[in-house]
């Protein structure tokens, strides 16, 4: 038994997903990534982005946090 307060941190080893979208979601991207650097300056590659395009929606989604908790 630990004698520390924190908890064991999670897994935080990425995972690598190869995957395809279509072309108008692939300059959709593109666009996205042309806003943010406009409003943040750096260029960012949309591969760098699309993690937390997902996260951020994951998290917006009431009615899938909803489900999650109620799995617990």
């Amino acid at each position: 038994m630990s004698m520390i307060k924190l908890a064991k941190l999670p897994d935080k080893t990425p995972v690598k997903l190869a995957i395809m979208v279509a072309p108008d979601l692939h300059q959709a991207l593109q666009d996205y990534a042309a806003a943010y650097a406009a409003s943040y300056g750096p260029e960012v590659p949309v591969t760098d982005l699309v993690p937390a395009i997902l996260s951020a929606f994951l998290e917006g989604d009431r009615g899938f946090q909803q489900q999650k908790r109620k799995g617990k």
